[in-house]
């Protein structure tokens, strides 16, 4: 039996809906295609909704939908869900379908479920380039005869097979491209019951708007999100009850295996005969490699020890060359701007704000940029390589032992940049209690909005030892996240963890153009912050240093509004050992955005009139500090309740404000107790 389904062309914009597994390149692709330059990771996750692109050097209007990474159809994750829900409701134009030519296989499990859509497919055979170097081949001709569907080979890393794949996008939503459905995929006896199905249940794939051989499909597969949507007569769920029966009764197996396993067998026959491989069964060079970073007694020391050398050459070594020539700037720039306020005689306050206030809060972060850009570079290049998925694996094996899985690490690790994508990176996760601990562990691990925090701690008090104690602050925050795991697995969170599958994808050198533009990209949000909430947060501090509670400009900086409200807070934090005013109301501030907790302190401590801005803001720390103090102050920042934006993302994820109000009062009140521990413990021991 076939079905055809015809492309017509028409003058309004198409939409082609690209789809694929998770590491099979479907993000490169979808940058290479719309110019756009969304981030790649190697872990599933990381494109969570759907994101849209202009495609790029085609003559006809077309839009490129990328879908989020998936393995199937099946509606087991929400990954899987938002793809699923958008083929058949949106009904695009056509599918790009992304394979991995490596590991076509696998990738072929979900063409067999696109290709019962009814939707036109397009494949494109991703890393044509690694299956020439592997010297294996690949009958490209013979895919399409026994797929029914036309197949480009491309390398979506080097750009090649690109134009090609536009021109047959050109071709589907223009010309009009038929799909055949003549392949019978199962066995006689399956697919007959398929037809008789399709036959009772025709009129109403008509009326939802499905094609009739796959809502038959997922009927015998009971899928529950489409007996949800769907209502079914009596008489016709009698029948398909029976059907179901009798073939589970015959293969001894429940029918959604029974259906994969014969998708499999009909995988097994057209790879034997398409796909030849050189040196089938040697180990490849990423498994040479992963028999050692993923070691059961060498995993972690090894990424321990990798991210220490990231760390000491972001912080300690390179990244600490860079300061000088950001504040030298910083510095000349708040002297011209000096001068020509002077210039036009300004008013003593207008100049405050603008060279003490904007300035002084905005470059007393600003300076941190060239460490927190080479760090960046570092992360993406572990990402880009394939090592952090790598990680996750391993992290599952250690996580496991205290209730927790290797899924949840990774949006801990997206959250090391920030935790706004690694709390929405949860969605990932299938089992709601796991889900719920992972959002609420996640800010435990450093973002990348409290590395000044450190680094002008590290560098008032450790200078020579920088790089390692902005390490060990990051270890502090996965081992307070993996306390808190087993604590909460036990008590709030009790129940069993979801089965962790990942694939790994195989190692490969990143482009260096692919590691600039993420690194720009988290850069970029960066200086959005310096320039939009900083920028602001610098202002109102400077207004409430600079005012009296009588709103009276004032230059004792210890009766304005600000003292005022530190003074009231400030109880609070004595135990900790940094009772004073200033740093109570940094900890406030914090709340904005952290990078706001060393602005606070660049404009309460006078900075921003001269070049030396880093330099005297170090000096006025090590007044107010001692190196306890500062361990204790650094810990609380690290482990206390997110900023405003991460919180709204705890808020959507929760999607209740009960949940929300749990998990920032579990936050702080863990960063209390730690802090409170190492200050009153180290003044004992000093």
């Amino acid at each position: 039996m076939a079905n055809t389904v015809a492309i017509k062309d028409t003058s309004k914009s198409h939409k082609i809906a690209l789809v694929g597994n998770p590491n099979s390149g479907k993000t490169t692709l979808f940058n290479a295609l719309t110019g756009s330059t969304q981030y790649v990771g190697n872990w599933p996750g990381v494109t969570v909704e759907k994101k849209e692109g202009k495609l790029r050097k085609s003559k006809t209007n077309i839009n490129i939908i990328d879908l989020p990474g998936i393995y199937s159809l099946s509606p087991y994750t929400l990954e899987e869900v938002v793809a699923r829900n958008y083929i058949t409701d949106e009904k695009p134009d056509a599918i790009i379908n992304i394979i991995d030519a490596t590991n076509i296989e696998r990738n072929l499990y979900l063409t067999t479920q696109l290709k019962e859509i009814g939707v036109p497919i397009i494949i494109a055979l991703n890393m044509m380039d690694v299956i020439e170097k592997n010297g294996d081949k690949i009958d490209v001709n013979l895919l399409e005869q026994k797929l029914e569907m036309p197949i480009v080979p491309i390398s979506a890393n080097k750009g090649t097979g690109i134009e090609k794949l536009v021109k047959e996008c050109e071709k589907v939503v223009s010309d009009g491209v038929s799909l055949q459905q003549s392949v019978s995929m199962f066995q006689k006896d399956l697919e007959t019951s398929i037809k008789d199905i399709q036959d009772k249940v025709s009129h109403l794939a008509e009326e939802e708007g499905y094609n009739s051989r796959w809502l038959s499909i997922k009927l015998l597969e009971q899928d529950e999100k489409i007996l949800e949507k769907i209502s079914i007569d009596n008489d016709i769920e009698e029948y398909i009850d029976k059907i179901i029966e009798k073939l589970e009764t015959k293969y001894d197996d429940d029918m959604e295996s029974i259906l994969a396993d014969r998708r499999y067998e009909f995988i097994d026959k057209i790879v034997k005969v398409a796909v030849k491989k050189k040196n089938k069964g040697n180990l490849t060079t990423s498994d040479k490699i992963d028999k050692v970073v993923t070691n059961r007694i060498l995993a972690i020391p090894i990424f321990l020890a990798i991210m220490w050398v990231v760390y000491y050459v972001s912080i300690q070594t390179l990244g600490d060359y860079t300061i000088g020539w950001v504040e030298e700037g910083i510095g000349l720039l708040a002297d011209k701007i000096s001068l020509l306020l002077t210039s036009f005689n300004a008013a003593e306050w207008l100049h405050a704000l603008i060279i003490d206030g904007i300035i002084g809060g905005i470059g007393s972060v600003l300076v941190f940029v060239p460490q927190l850009m080479i760090l960046f570079f570092f992360i993406s290049l572990l990402e880009d390589s394939g090592y952090m998925a790598r990680v996750a694996f391993v992290m599952d094996k250690f996580f496991r032992k205290f209730g927790l899985t290797g899924k949840s690490f990774i949006p801990m690790l997206i959250g090391s940049g920030c935790s706004v994508p690694g709390i929405m990176a949860t969605r990932t996760l299938e089992n709601d209690k796991d889900r719920k601990l992972t959002i609420l562990l996640t800010p435990f691990i450093s973002c990348g909005a409290k590395l000044p925090i450190y680094v002008m701690f590290a560098s008032a008090f450790f200078p020579q030892n920088s790089g390692v104690v902005v390490f060990t602050i990051y270890v502090l925050g996965i081992v307070v996240a993996i306390l808190s795991g087993i604590l909460l697995k036990n008590t709030v969170f009790k129940g069993e963890s979801a089965p962790f599958v990942m694939e790994l994808p195989p190692y490969r050198v990143p482009t260096i153009k692919g590691l600039l533009i993420h690194m720009w990209d988290r850069g970029k949000a960066f200086l959005k912050k310096a320039g939009t909430i900083i920028f602001a947060a610098s202002v109102i501090i400077w207004f409430l240093q600079s005012f009296s509670p009588s709103l009276s400009l004032i230059e004792d900086i210890s009766n304005s509004i600000l003292a005022s409200i530190g003074r009231i807070i400030s109880p609070i934090f004595k135990p900790l050992g940094f009772g004073d005013w200033i740093s109570s109301v940094a900890i406030f501030t914090g709340l904005v955005a952290k990078e706001v907790v060393v602005a606070t302190f660049g404009i309460l401590s006078g900075v921003g009139e001269v070049a030396e801005d880093s330099a005297e803001l170090i000096s006025n720390i090590q007044v107010m500090f001692t190196p306890l103090k500062a361990w204790s102050f650094m810990a609380f920042n690290l482990l206390a309740a997110p900023c405003i934006a991460a919180i709204g993302a705890m808020k959507r994820e929760f999607n209740s404000w009960k949940w929300t109000l749990f998990a920032l009062g579990y936050q702080t009140s863990v960063a209390y107790l730690v802090a409170l521990l190492i200050y009153q413990i180290g003044k004992l021991v000093v």
